[in-house]
């Protein structure tokens, strides 16, 4: 339980790499990080119930993430999926080649130095505070991370670079 809270509250976004088999507590930290790459052969799945066991833990962050009758039948079935599978139920974010997986992965995480860290991490403290608010609280949470966002550095750099385009 700790560790999903922690992984929501890191400030930097927590990437999970999947290359294998990912089922249980694999697939439920796999289902708490930020963003997933999985290999084309990588298989997911719950099956705790085919034990008499509940994943109880991963069913906040699952909810959040997939439709409730999609996390329904999951949680209550157990099977094992694969990547494209995940990838309709929203549970992945990339899929690479296994031949490639691990310099797909490294240039996909090397995307995240060519843009602007503090939005980032603005962006992904913004995502998570909006659960459970309604609609105009989520609106003003926004105002007020732009408002913050531009007294940035990163950002007034960026705007700066902009203007003399």
């Amino acid at each position: 339980m700790q560790l999903f809270a922690l992984i929501r509250k890191v400030k930097i976004p927590v990437i999970a790499a999947v290359h294998g088999r990912a089922l249980a507590g694999g697939c439920g930290l796999a289902t708490a990080c930020d963003l997933v790459l999985a290999s084309k052969s990588a298989i997911f799945g719950y099956p705790e119930v085919k034990i008499g066991f509940v994943p109880a833990m991963v069913m906040a962050i699952l909810r959040r993430n997939i439709s409730e009758k999609r996390a329904f039948e999951l949680v209550t079935r157990g099977f094992e999926f694969d990547t494209t599978t995940a990838e309709i139920f929203g549970l992945i974010n990339e899929i690479f080649d296994d031949e490639t997986f691990d310099e797909s992965v490294k240039n996909y995480v090397s995307g995240y130095e060519k843009i602007s860290r503090s939005a980032v991490i603005l962006s992904k403290r913004l995502l998570y505070q909006m659960d459970g608010m309604n609609f105009e609280t989520a609106l003003q949470a926004g105002v007020d991370v732009n408002t913050i966002a531009r007294m940035t550095e990163d950002c007034q750099n960026g705007i700066a670079k902009f203007l003399q385009k």
